[in-house]
């Protein structure tokens, strides 16, 4: 928080527009926002029609914005203002499976991160929430939006790498480990889906995202994708060809089996102090231990450095290494973080790296 504090200082305070249909939901994240001295709230909005009504009069530079509003609800909102007043917007939503499939198609229209109410629709007990919601309206401050260049639709455009590749046996002898924060279920939906059937490799990744929301995002992408995409579990054998989402408040690491070749997936809450969980550094860290030079480092769009210092790791272990670059990243601190560490062997455009995937995993040296 002090790096984005000290690139604040000196600059006009981040303005946010409030929108929610709840009086006390309204007043309380109006209370927490303005509690940082980086941040003023220019308007609250009541519905979906007075969030538009209210952008006529305010320019803010984020909005956090309700799902669940009765008339023009978020996700009609969110067109709108994706249309009309590109915004980085950031969504209230509730912790349901509902709730998280609608936050999925939120961030597929434009929204830039999202904030779970954790008891329902009205969260009496939100200021537990306040760090999470002051770093992440600043978070989305940073965010580009509005940048269609890279975002194909999957459904008519989408161009899967059909390169025909030998795999020879069921237990993954290579590992793919993605990393990825804010930005990221729009990312790796440009990414995953493009990967071969046959990739003769895993998929170990880790998207910086509460319980409940990992496991529909995990079938969001499995729906989507050629590969099998699944919430990984405790003991699950890792495979080539399948991809391990690493369950939201869980750390995600690989062991090797007792009996037999392979690998399978160990989930923890250690170590505690770390400042996310799931963690990319533990779970990259873990794969580059085991998988040596057969590892792929991929590190995605996301605030802050989680996941460079293991792909320095990768490289020091033989492995190769991919980052997302600044022009395509929602918000470039997480590959900037490992550039600057000089382990990043290729640099590329969204649109790219799948097919960087596939490069790493099949060249030989």
């Amino acid at each position: 928080m002090g790096k984005i504090n000290k690139i604040f200082s000196g600059y006009h305070k981040i303005k946010v527009l409030v929108v929610d249909d709840s009086a006390f939901m309204r007043k309380a994240i109006r209370q927490i926002l303005e509690s940082d001295p980086l941040i003023e709230v220019i308007g609250i909005a009541r519905s979906g029609e007075d969030a538009l009504e209210k952008l006529q009069e305010v320019n803010p530079d984020v909005i956090t914005l309700d799902i669940n509003m009765p008339h023009m609800d978020g996700l009609t909102c969110l067109r709108h203002i994706m249309s009309t007043h590109p915004l980085p917007v950031v969504m209230i939503s509730s912790l349901t499976q509902e709730g998280a499939y609608e936050t999925f198609r939120a961030l597929e229209l434009g929204a830039v991160d999202f904030i779970p109410k954790l008891s329902g629709t009205i969260s009496l007990d939100i200021g537990r929430q306040k760090k999470e919601i002051i770093a992440k309206v600043k978070a989305a401050a940073f965010a580009k939006v509005g940048n269609k260049a890279s975002a194909k639709s999957l459904v008519t455009e989408k161009k899967v790498l059909f390169r025909k590749v030998r795999t020879r046996a069921c237990i993954s002898e290579k590992a793919v480990a993605i990393g990825v924060s804010t930005g990221g279920p729009q990312t790796l939906m440009k990414i995953i889906p493009y990967l071969p059937k046959d990739l003769p490799a895993s998929l170990l990744i880790v998207q910086h995202m509460p319980p409940n929301f990992t496991r529909a995002f995990a079938e969001r992408l499995n729906a989507a994708s050629a590969l099998e995409i699944k919430e990984a579990e405790a003991g699950d054998v890792v495979e080539v060809g399948k991809g391990y989402l690493a369950p939201g408040d869980y750390h995600m690491t690989v062991a090797r089996r007792a009996l037999g070749k392979g690998a399978i997936i160990r989930l923890s809450k250690e170590p505690s102090n770390t400042l996310h969980r799931p963690s990319v550094d533990v779970t990259m860290s873990s794969v580059a231990e085991l998988y040596g030079e057969n590892t792929v480092g991929v590190i995605l769009t996301g605030m802050g450095q989680d996941g460079a210092e293991a792909m320095v790791k990768v490289k020091e272990k033989g492995g190769r290494t991919i980052a997302q670059d600044e022009a395509s990243s929602i918000i470039f601190g997480m590959p900037k973080a490992a550039i600057e560490r000089g382990c990043v062997d290729k640099i590329a455009d969204v649109s790219e790296i799948a097919s960087a995937i596939v490069e790493a995993v099949i060249s030989e040296g």
